[in-house]
């Protein structure tokens, strides 16, 4: 019996999965598990960045230590790109509650581990690691917010999940940089939080019931092979003012940090509005959606490549961050529509990994860009028309919205 099965048989909540042992429909306290624990993902990405010249200092003598201590921060986003399609095989065949109780227990030792391993190298192994169990975290998490949820109610967690990752990035940041202040091992205490979302998790999440099968059914390629490759660019154009932002700010003589700070935030404020509402429009479809979000972005990012003072460059972090708000949900929604439960783990796993691999190369394509052509303004220029031609071939290809998402 599937989870549809039984949440065809509740009329109260048609848009919810049923707990097999209690009968109870999944509700607040499984989607809070899920969207916190979604979250350190961006804990991992985040939190260093503040004490890396720290970092650097405390290791001057290691050979390559200029490559190593950036790497301690990005190789995880690598790490998650290159092996969420195997976690999501690994989530069909185990199941999904297993894995995510064991991968952020795991999370929690690999996670402060330096904050007693001796070495850089050896901090950057446990790096890999974190990265490792990030890939098995995040999807796990949709996963099963999309087993879970149906309709409407799905649309609106998949905006709010990225909600909550836009602003906890804020807030890592934040705190990464005050508990940085009394030396640069002490941030490393934070990952111990996947300690209590464990145990909630351990309580409140509940595997989803299907029937057992010897064998996985095949995953169905041709669907999918349209939202992922659009998914890897917009991984790629999401990242965009995440990284480049300073940059540009740089580019027009903004060395101030709290200048910085403020238009940084003003467009992680813009990409939670529009993920937040997300589900308003979500019944347009992906046709609708896909596009707009890429036109949004696209146009932000070709305004922060042309500004010439701080106003519009916040009028271009709005843009592109409202374009931003609503590039993951829309391209998570066309990609899983399709999918039936057992095959939900590994669609979602090679989604996430497009999505990181997108995001991974952003800066190092920005910076092949703007050696080839003259700069960054003129990178920009470029990857901002790559989106909105995107959005035309989207808008022709008119995606259709999936029987799972009445309008």
């Amino acid at each position: 019996m599937t989870d549809r099965t039984l949440s065809a048989r509740v009329p109260l909540a048609p848009d919810t999965a049923v707990n097999p042992a209690t009968g109870k429909p999944a509700g607040t306290a499984q989607a809070l598990v899920l969207l916190f624990s979604s979250c350190l993902s961006v804990l991992g990405a985040v939190l260093l960045a503040p004490v890396l010249p720290s970092m650097q200092a405390a290791f001057a003598g290691t050979p390559g230590v200029a490559t190593l201590t950036p790497m301690a921060l990005t190789v995880p986003a690598l790490v998650i790109g290159l092996t969420a399609s195997l976690a999501g095989r690994i989530v069909d065949r185990l199941g999904r509650k297993r894995l995510l109780v064991g991968a952020l227990v795991v999370y929690a030792v690999v996670g402060t581990a330096p904050l007693w391993l001796p070495s850089l190298p050896l901090i950057v192994a446990s790096r890999v690691l974190v990265g490792l169990t990030e890939a098995a975290i995040m999807t796990c998490c949709t996963t099963l917010l999309a087993d879970y949820f149906h309709g409407v109610r799905r649309e609106r967690y998949f905006g709010l999940q990225t909600v909550y990752t836009t602003v906890s990035a804020t807030v890592f940041f934040a705190v990464g940089g005050l508990l940085g202040a009394s030396g640069w091992r002490t941030p490393f205490w934070l990952y111990a939080v996947s300690l209590p979302l464990a145990f909630l998790a351990a309580r409140h999440i509940w595997q989803p019931p299907a029937r057992p099968k010897a064998k996985l059914p095949p995953l169905a390629w041709r669907p999918l092979l349209a939202p992922v490759g659009v998914t890897l660019v917009g991984g790629l154009v999401f990242y965009v003012l995440i990284v480049e932002l300073s940059y540009v700010l740089d580019g027009i003589g903004v060395t101030s940090t709290a200048t910085i700070g403020l238009v940084s935030a003003i467009g992680s404020l813009a990409t939670a509005v529009a993920a937040y509402l997300f589900a308003r429009v979500a019944r347009l479809g992906p046709a609708v959606t896909i596009p707009a979000a890429f036109a949004l972005s696209g146009l932000g990012i070709l305004v922060l490549a042309l500004a010439s003072s701080v106003p519009v460059v916040v009028l271009g972090a709005v843009v592109a961050g409202l374009g931003n708000g609503l590039l993951l949900p829309a391209m998570l929604t066309w990609a899983l529509g399709s999918l039936t439960f057992e095959q939900r783990g590994r669609g979602t796993g090679i989604w996430t990994s497009a999505v990181f691999i997108g995001q991974f190369i952003c800066p190092l394509v920005v910076l092949a860009l703007a050696g080839a052509i003259a700069g960054l303004p003129s990178a920009l220029i470029v990857v901002g028309a790559v989106a909105l031609l995107v959005a035309v071939g989207v808008r022709l290809l008119r995606p259709v919205r999936p029987a799972d998402f009445p309008a």
